[in-house]
């Protein structure tokens, strides 16, 4: 049964998975090719107000980014101060920081949105790392089944015998951590709904499946694949103290000062002078961001969604950024459109009227199409998404628009991608419009997503980083691991483009920028690097941190007088 729900897959990298050969195009670092919509060939007036519209409600101007940025930072406030609300703030009793000089092997198990994997990590002087893996494609039937499946290991092969080994357990859905190596999972996300696990510690389910299988194998640290990037990028960057993942699904982990975890149990990790000598990763599972609607600029696209998806009401800030619902996002406005006859002559397709088959991989080749007709972005919509296909016998009725702009309804006879005039069922004007509507879901997911990190870096700032002038002149690093960052056409530039803006609106941070000419440019001082793989060589450095946390402990333990 576990075979067949869980598969291996060859493609080894991002989430975005290229399956064809047309969708494989968007994975060599893509360059987005803008449509302004000065340059759309408007077929009436009517289409033109109506991608008007949709530019203002997409556009998100500096003034609204920074009320967006201002409330992330207030919430994250009260998260570190009180359980329960929409920012998370989890403890992830993860202390200390790394020094690239760690070594060992340690065995890691991830199981995220889309995939299973296996990995043996081979740590060695010099910040040099090796791993071995499987790697498994998730059967959605799977993440709607028993849990208990999840947790059983698909393959060992990659496991030594003979030898006791820590696991990094990365668990890449809210967690209400109680320990380095325990939880309870808070609810599902990224398409799971999983029954009688909600409330429930996934790294007990993990060990009791490990010792199932009589493996020497510990549980030693849980933690998600957030708190892995931050980890796995700060072992060769010591300056990072933020992760961020934009990928399926969207997080935030960052480096705090625990005197200022206001919730934190203080017989464990001490009054405020001894907390303020320690720093812990704090996991902000920011995808339930302004759950109550204050705030975020939410279109009547994305409620649509949101009602439809597995978990209404809930996780409203990932279902605006992540690679999950940016595809859905986008299916929901063309529909729209198609229902006001203003695209494809009212013609839709048995594809595009099914929820989420039109996926943001589609959308990196519709950002990144160059050709003069839009050719790539055709293929998708007709060749992929089947716009023109006759379902049944009966002969489709379609809206023309003539020169005077009268909607005229004529029966009309199509097959395959030809239009009653011979050429593509959908115009250029189709196209172009098409093409701006994914910039505008695109763009606005960076630009929130730029929001949240932004207000990180200002919550932390002059306490993990930037605390004397020598720290403003080091600057920080910031890991960044996900299919969306990594191969989404033009999604670091808006990333780092509404950074910029919001910096450029408060003076303490000023000192980020550089005057080039009569521009100021953002200095090398904010640095985000890529991490391929976070989520296996972060457990792995996670397991390192827990290990080393615990002789600590035993330690201090030691050192104590009896009976203290």
């Amino acid at each position: 049964m576990l075979s067949a729900a869980i598969s291996p897959v060859q493609h080894v990298g991002g989430d975005l998975d290229p399956t064809r050969d047309l969708v494989a195009k968007s994975h060599l670092r893509p360059t987005r090719n803008p449509m302004a919509p000065s340059e759309i060939v408007y077929a009436s007036k009517k289409q033109q107000l109506a991608v008007a519209n949709l530019v203002q409600e997409f556009t998100i101007l500096p003034a609204k980014l920074k009320e967006i940025k201002d409330r992330f930072k207030t919430e994250m406030v009260k998260g570190l101060a009180n359980q329960g609300e929409t920012l998370a703030m989890v403890q992830t009793h993860i202390l200390g920081r790394l020094s690239g000089s760690e070594t060992g092997t340690y065995l890691t198990l991830d199981i995220g949105g889309t995939n299973l994997r296996v990995v043996l990590v081979e740590l060695s002087q010099g910040a040099q790392v090796s791993t071995r893996q499987k790697k498994y494609a998730i059967d959605p039937l799977l993440k709607v089944g028993e849990p208990k499946l999840l947790f059983v290991l698909a393959n060992d092969a990659v496991i030594p015998k003979g030898r006791v080994l820590e696991l990094g357990f990365t668990f890449s859905f809210p967690v209400l951590q109680t320990g380095i190596n325990s939880g309870t999972l808070i609810d599902w996300t990224k398409g799971y709904s999983c029954h009688g696990m909600v409330g429930k510690d996934p790294a007990e389910f993990l060990q009791q499946a490990l010792l199932n299988r009589n493996l020497e194998v510990n549980v030693s640290v849980l933690m998600n694949d957030t708190v892995g990037t931050l980890l796995s990028h700060a072992y060769l960057h010591p300056r990072t103290v933020v992760g961020f993942g934009l990928g399926t699904g969207s997080n935030g982990a960052y480096i705090e000062r625990v005197d200022r975890i206001r919730k934190r149990d203080t017989t464990a990790l001490g009054n405020d002078a001894e907390a303020s000598t320690q720093e812990m990763v704090i996991n902000i599972e920011f995808g339930a961001f302004d759950n109550e609607r204050t705030v975020l600029p939410i279109t009547m696209f994305d409620n649509k969604l949101d009602r439809k998806s597995l978990n209404p009401s809930k996780q409203l800030f990932e279902k605006m950024i992540a690679g999950m619902y940016l595809g859905e996002i986008t299916r929901n406005i063309l529909l729209d459109m198609i229902d006001n006859r203003l695209l494809f002559r009212g013609q839709s397709s048995h594809k595009l009227n099914t929820p989420w088959e039109f996926l943001t991989e589609h959308m990196s080749v519709i950002e990144e199409d160059s050709t003069p007709d839009l050719e790539d972005v055709r293929r998708v919509l007709e060749d992929i998404l089947g716009l023109g296909l006759v379902e049944s016998s009966e002969t489709p009725v379609v809206t023309t628009m003539h020169a005077d702009a009268t909607d005229v309804k004529a029966p009309v006879q199509t097959s395959g991608g030809e239009s009653p005039s011979g050429g593509t069922v959908t115009t250029l004007s189709d196209r172009q419009i098409v093409k701006l509507i994914v910039a505008l879901v695109g763009q606005r997911s960076a630009r929130l997503a730029a929001a949240a990190l932004c207000g990180m870096l200002e919550h932390t700032m002059g306490y993990t980083w930037a605390r004397d002038e020598a720290e403003k002149q080091e600057g920080v690093d910031i890991g960044v691991d996900g299919s969306v960052y990594g191969f989404y056409p033009g999604y670091e530039s808006d990333l780092k483009g509404g950074l910029e803006e919001l910096f450029a609106l408060e003076a303490e941070m000023s000192f980020l920028f550089t005057k080039e000419g009569d521009n100021d440019s953002l200095k090398d001082r904010v640095r985000l690097g890529r991490c391929l793989d976070g989520s296996s060589v972060g457990a792995a450095l996670g397991a390192v941190l827990a290990t080393r946390s615990m002789e600590h402990s035993l330690l201090t333990a030691k050192s104590k007088p009896a009976g203290k």
